[in-house]
């Protein structure tokens, strides 16, 4: 065989080892960035579960549970008084908030609706 015939089969069998390899390491490529995204995710999932579990050992105690229902959702036991007390800063804030809300609608939704259908109602 000459040099040319020699050289031609080497290139074709270099290029076909080439493409044999190159898409198995792209596979791996990707796999291992995949696998890399995973257990960043899995190690934020682990603390999750752990603030999780802490916060489900804290709520076993029935005293905590008793401070939050007073705490969020202002429940009082029986026999008690409760007091809601407005300062004045409070009820100054409240009353620079309204003019955002929209005004109230004068009438039930539906003729409101046909009204804006008809073209009569602003």
């Amino acid at each position: 065989m000459s040099n040319t015939r020699r050289a031609a089969v080497v290139a074709i069998v270099v290029c076909a080892l080439a493409f044999t390899i190159a898409v198995p390491l792209r596979t791996y490529l990707s796999q291992r960035s995949d696998v890399t995204t995973e257990q960043a995710r899995h190690a934020a999932l682990q603390a999750e579960v752990a603030q999780l579990q802490a916060r489900k050992a804290e709520l076993a105690d029935p005293a905590q549970v008793e401070a939050e229902a007073r705490r969020r959702l202002r429940f009082v036991m029986p026999g008690e008084t409760p007091y809601m007390v407005q300062l004045p800063e409070d009820k100054a804030a409240d009353q620079g908030s309204v003019p955002d809300q929209p005004a109230a609608p004068d009438g039930p939704w539906y003729s409101r609706l046909w009204d804006q259908v008809s073209g009569s109602g602003g």
